[in-house]
Formats: structure tokens, sequence, C-alpha cells
């Protein structure tokens, strides 16, 4: 295995055994200074992973995208997606146990491949993590004004919901920057109701009920493109929301025993996210009063418009409330991981400004330097929106490409050690480790792949909107290669 390297020397430290608790003994022995306050115990980190993948904010949001292009029978992609998912999840929570660092898959990718690789892999997933946040944050376009006529500031539909945005990322960075205990308890409130508002929604939604489960078996007849087309234009709904899963691991720093708690949160918030999903799929496709009414494939409608539909405005009001909240944390959750990427590759003055982005507050424990940067990229972003709504949702599409592919890096750098040291005594997954982790990257790809394919319908109809994901994707390798090497320079 390459040993991973520091790259600004003067950040890094010795210090004794003695000097050190059990849980930051790893830190030590990597040279890093422990800074942050340790107080997230295992709820916590559940809810930091399960906050990013939040199925309200996701299944809501995206809903219309998989039925748009497949109908009821689109609930297929989601245990499909699950299962490659489930798989990443695996290797990541071995790799949580080994490498518990602030910074996830850029931390662990730069250990078990080369500190370059590390670098290109957290250069990728910051750009992913700051368009989710902004992407994240547009979603209470859909649901405020849904709640209250008065959120609608704006007449533009576009400049209303970067408003709202830029209003929930501030509320964001400032509790980001407030303090971790703060923004722990803030997630875990928000997730325990959104748990109780999914197993509620799920419940009603089955008690309303109109036809069986067998609508699953449903496919669109009219769907373009025919056979198996569909399905994986489909699929891209149920990859918008199973990601993320890797936060608690990102937290490791501030995680009471992260060996122990940070695999099992990773897995818990995956298969809790999968599950409670999988229900609700099915609540909306058996209660939904027409399967032919077209705002259910349209953006203006989709699942709001559904859950209304069933319930009546009153109660389904609730459940929209609820929705928003959700998105509340889970843009907490984005914010919080995107800042920790971005001070771990500070801290190895692997970024342009590391001294500064690498700060912690003394009083507060937070990487407040980082947050802010991240906060004031999402608003950039916001404005961007408004102005060129194409070109965002362009972005925001190919940003999951990255975030997969992110992921695909990492877990095929595991591979890669696997294949030339052999299984671990000690690995978490046993002998299972690497029949997983080759299909954990056989998945990465396959999901790469249809993400980026150049859909008309995700992208927009020119060529270069189709193309997006390779452009995108190009300017931003081009991008970081120029950064590297200003960063190498001056290191």
């Amino acid at each position: 295995m390459t040993t991973y390297r520091v790259l600004n020397e003067p950040l890094a430290f010795r210090m004794s055994q003695s000097d050190s608790t059990d849980d930051d003994r790893d830190l030590v022995r990597a040279g890093y200074r422990p800074l942050f306050r340790r107080g997230l115990g295992g709820f916590a980190a559940f809810a930091a992973g399960f906050s990013y993948l939040s199925i309200l904010t996701g299944i809501v949001q995206n809903f219309h995208l998989g039925y748009r292009e497949a109908g009821p029978a689109f609930f297929w992609t989601w245990p499909v997606v699950f299962a490659g998912q489930l798989c990443v999840a695996l290797c990541f929570a071995e790799l949580a146990r080994r490498y518990p660092y602030c910074g996830g898959v850029y931390a662990w990718a730069g250990r078990v491949g080369a500190p370059s690789l590390g670098w290109l892999v957290g250069w990728i997933y910051l750009a992913s993590l700051v368009v989710t946040l902004a992407a994240v944050a547009l979603a209470w376009q859909v649901m405020l004004p849904a709640l209250w006529p008065g959120f609608q500031v704006l007449d533009t539909p576009a400049r209303n919901a970067a408003l709202l945005g830029v209003v929930l990322i501030a509320l964001s960075t400032f509790l980001n920057v407030r303090g971790t205990r703060l923004l722990a308890r803030v997630m875990a409130a928000g997730v325990v109701v959104e748990l109780i508002a999914a197993v509620a929604l799920i419940a009603l939604l089955c008690g309303h009920a109109v036809r069986g489960p067998g609508v699953v078996l449903e496919a669109r007849a009219s769907a373009p493109g025919g056979g198996l087309g569909p399905f994986l234009a489909a699929a891209v709904m149920a990859a918008y929301v199973m990601y993320g899963f890797d936060t608690a691991g990102s937290l490791a720093e501030e995680t009471v025993d992260p060996r122990r708690r940070a695999p099992r949160a990773i897995l818990q918030a995956l298969l809790a996210a999968a599950a409670l999903g999988a229900l609700l799929l099915i609540g909306a496709l058996t209660s939904a009063p027409d399967l032919t009414d077209p705002l259910l494939s349209d953006g203006a409608g989709g699942l709001p418009y559904l859950i209304k539909g069933v319930l009546g405005d009153a109660l389904g009001t609730v459940f929209v409330a609820a929705a928003a909240l959700a998105v509340f944390v889970c843009t907490l959750a984005v914010h919080a991981l995107a800042a920790r990427t971005l001070f771990a590759m500070a801290r190895d003055g692997a970024t342009p400004f590391a001294g500064r982005l690498s700060r912690v507050h003394p009083e507060h424990r937070t990487p407040h330097t980082a947050a802010a940067a991240v906060g004031v990229l999402g608003c950039a972003l916001l404005a961007f929106n408004s102005g060129y709504e194409q070109l965002m949702t362009a972005l925001v599409c190919v940003s999951i490409v990255w975030t997969n592919l992110a992921y695909l890096l990492t877990t095929g750098a595991l591979l890669v050690e696997r294949l030339r040291s052999g299984p671990t005594p000690d690995s978490f997954l046993g002998r299972c480790g690497t029949p997983v982790n080759a299909l954990a990257v056989v998945w990465g790809a396959a999901l790469v792949v249809n993400i980026g394919w150049p859909r008309e319908q995700l992208y927009g109809p020119e060529w270069y909107q189709r193309y997006g994901a390779a452009l995108y994707t190009g300017a931003l390798l081009i991008a970081g290669a120029v950064v590297y090497r200003t960063v190498r320079r001056s290191a």
C-alpha cells in the first residue's frame, strides 16, 4: 500500500501516546493534531448519513423523473440501485474502520491508493458536493410556496428558488459554523421528525390504496426508447437519492469510537433510507387516484401533488411541511460533508489558501472558514441558476456523475490494493471482500455511464447540453490539473 504523506508538513505534528485519547491515536500516528471535539454518538452519526440520503427530500423532489420515464414499473429501479450502492457502502464501511479521519472518500482514496489519487477524488467530490448543496436548497421552491403563497416572493420561479435557497444556505452556514454539537442536535431532531413523518405517510397512503401492489409491474407503454431504455433513464431518480451515506465517515474525528460507530452508521443510513423509500413508492403508486394524470410526470406536480390529492389539502400540507424540514436537515448534512472535505484537503496543503481553510474555530471547534467558503460557493451557484436554469439543471445531473465517479475511484483503488496484497486478516468484509469490492467497481462504472448518458430529457435538446456530462467533467478535470500544479508548486 502506498504510504499517505501530509502535503503541508508544518501543519503536521508529533504527539506522545499518553497525550492523546484512544480515539485520537490514529490521528497522532498520521501526523494530525486533534482539533475537533468528540461528542457524536451512534445515533448522531446515523443521523448525519440519513439526513443526506433524506427520502423526503430526494423522492419528493424527483419522483416525477422516474415516473415520467417508465411509469409505475420504475419502482424496480429502486432495489436495483440499492443493491449496487450497498456494495459500495460495504467497501466504505471497511475504509471507515481502517481510516477514521475527516474527509471521507478523499482521505480513504489517498491511503489505499496514492496521495495524487486522493487529491483527484477530493477535487471531484468537493465539486459534486457544492453543486448538490445548491440543488438541495432549490428544493424549497417545490415545497414552501405549496405551504403558503407568501413564500413566492418573486414572480419568476427560478429567481424565487434562488432567493429561498440563499436563505437556506445562510442558515446552514450559521449552524455549521456554530458548533458540531448544535448541528448534530438539529440533524438528530430533524431525522426523528422525518422518520415519524415517513412512517405515518406510508401508512396513510397505503390506507388510501385504490389498487394492489401489482401496480409496480405496469410499465408505461408509450415510454420512448422501448425495452430497457426507459428503466435505465428512470434509475436516475434512485441514484439521485441513494448517495451521501459516507457522511458518517467524514465526521469520524468528531465521533466517539469512530472505528465501530462510523461503519455501522454508513450501513444503517443506507438500509433505513432504502427500506422506507421502497415503502413510500409503493404507497404512492397504490394510492394515486389517476395513474394517467400528466402532473405525476411533471416537476410542478409529482409526489407533493399526489400526496395532497390523496390526503387532502390540510393533511397533505402537514407532510409537505415535513418534507420542507427534511430539505433543511439534508442541506445541513451536505454542507457539513462539503466543509469537512474542503478542510481535510486544506489541512494536507492540497488547496489554495490552505492556511485559512484549515483553521478550526478555537471555541466552537468547527472548520468555520471552510464552512463559510462552501456556503459562498453554494450561493454563487444559486445566483447562476436564476439566469441559466437549464444549464444548472444539467449541472445537477452531472454532479451525480461526479459523486459516483469519486466513489468508483475509491472502490477501484481498494480493489487494486486487495489484489496486490491479498486478504487482510481483520477485514470488515472477510472473505467476501474481493467479490463485493469487484461488484462495487463494476456497479460504479455502470452507474457513471448510465447517469452521464446523453439523454435529451435530462440534459436538454442541444448537443452541448446532451453531452454535458462529458463536457462538464472534462472542464472540471482541466481546472483540477491547473489547481493541482499550482498547489504542488507552492507546497
